[in-house]
């Protein structure tokens, strides 16, 4: 059954029965929901927010086309769903009906993933020196584990001093048991090699190439 209107458009409130919360938004209980109520600075314009005389409605729980705005929050009351414009530049204004709690949790769920997808990866350093007990080396490893699920490369080295140049072989077998650790997640570039007084490894996470 329609819900009686006023003079001159709009929805009344017939006895027993919610409609338009004054100066709120969503609908109440038995007519429009107060589930969400939209502020000032709200994104977009939803339900009695939308003030056009008509609207076109898209989406997959609607007829597509041009419905007036007061049949189309009735279709979106009848669902118990929110009258959301899409695009208000267009004549007229496109509208879908959805949960618009849900639609921006969606919509900023998906731009913290294409955020996450498009972070600049960077090169994390973990230093050993030939001495490295198995505590140190276990603490290190853990660290360079979290850099690779983050997306960053590490770069692992060993650093002789003194006299200690001279185990380089200490130095590379380190560094392969490094490798190992970290095989699940990490591909090992390179293989170990000296540079100055340091045998550096590079390690990418797994799924990425070489760059």
């Amino acid at each position: 059954m329609a819900v009686p209107q006023k003079p001159g458009g709009g929805f009344s409130r017939p006895p027993g029965q919610g409609g338009f919360k004054p100066g709120g938004g969503g609908f109440n209980k038995g007519g429009f929901r107060g589930r969400f109520v939209p502020r000032k600075e709200a994104e977009h314009r939803i339900n009695h927010f939308i003030r056009v005389p008509q609207v076109r409605l898209v989406g997959e729980n609607v007829e597509v086309g041009i419905y007036s705005t007061q049949e189309a929050l009735k279709m979106a009351q009848d669902q118990a769903l929110d009258l959301v414009e899409i695009s208000p530049t267009v004549d007229p204004p496109v509208c879908k009906i959805i949960d618009y709690n849900k639609f921006l949790y969606d919509k900023k769920k998906k731009e913290k993933e294409m955020k996450a997808k498009s972070k600049v990866s960077e090169v994390k350093e973990i230093r050993f020196t030939p001495n490295t007990d198995d505590h140190d080396f276990d603490f290190k490893a853990k660290h360079a584990i979290e850099f690779l699920k983050e997306g960053n490369k590490v770069k692992a080295y060993v650093q002789f001093k003194g006299r200690a140049i001279q185990f380089q072989d200490r130095g590379q077998l380190l560094l392969l048991k490094f490798a190992e650790r970290l095989a699940e997640i990490g591909v090992l570039e390179n293989m170990p090699k000296m540079e100055g007084r340091r045998m550096l490894a590079m390690f990418a996470p797994k799924g990425k190439k070489k760059a």
